[in-house]
């Protein structure tokens, strides 16, 4: 049974469900916040953890595998969070890798009535200082209503090189100023503090899962 940290309203009308990115855990400082600043904007929260990450906890030390190996995880933890009760409309998505496993199985979920949208926070279009070795492909037919938050610094893809993309209409891409990978803006540079893209990205968050979770 997959391990979930909630946070939020079990009676919220919509769950968001978060993988973490490849290098930190569900418990991370920035996927912590995240979660925090959604469930203050109405929604159920729940957090978990791949199995190569879960491990650590136990100190086995294990490299992030391949993306799309672990899509069969995100698929269960889906199927155990409804096991647990968990009703209503489901968003799923994650920070980094975790938005990219979700936008993985996104469209087998959203056909089979599962999910109502798609939830990427610092999406890898690629790694750093290899624009070229892109992870977009099946971005562009993408049917699942999706939201992607990107600061404006993010190495992992910028403004000017996500223009150039092919993405589906389904997908709108915010850009939060300054952010770097994990959304963090630099306040002296850009007058912007964490909490302040935070809470633009929960009400954003709470205002288009009332457009596709009605």
């Amino acid at each position: 049974m997959t391990t979930f940290l909630f946070d939020g309203p079990d009676s919220a009308p919509v769950t968001i469900l978060l993988a973490h990115g490849a290098g930190a855990s569900m418990d991370s400082p920035s996927m912590t916040a995240t979660a925090k600043a959604l469930a203050e904007a109405g929604f159920q929260v729940a957090r978990f953890e791949f199995h190569y990450m879960a491990a650590r906890r136990y100190g086995h030390r294990k490299p992030p595998p391949r993306a799309e190996t672990v899509n069969p995880e995100y698929i269960k933890a889906i199927a155990d969070l409804r096991a647990k009760g968990v009703t209503g409309p489901l968003v799923i998505g994650g920070k980094s890798m975790g938005g990219r496993v979700a936008s993985m199985v996104a469209d087998e979920m959203f056909a089979k009535g599962e999910i109502s949208g798609l939830l990427c926070l610092g999406y890898p279009f690629h790694p750093p200082a290899k624009p070229d070795q892109l992870r977009t492909k099946h971005l562009a037919d993408l049917k699942t209503p999706t939201l992607i938050f990107q600061g404006t610094r993010d190495e992992f893809g910028t403004r000017d090189e996500v223009a150039t993309y092919d993405l589906s209409d389904r997908i709108e891409v915010i850009w939060l100023e300054d952010g770097d990978h994990d959304l963090k803006p630099r306040k002296s540079v850009s007058g912007f503090s964490t909490a302040d893209h935070l809470k633009t990205l929960a009400g954003t968050v709470k205002a288009w899962s009332g457009r596709i979770a009605s």
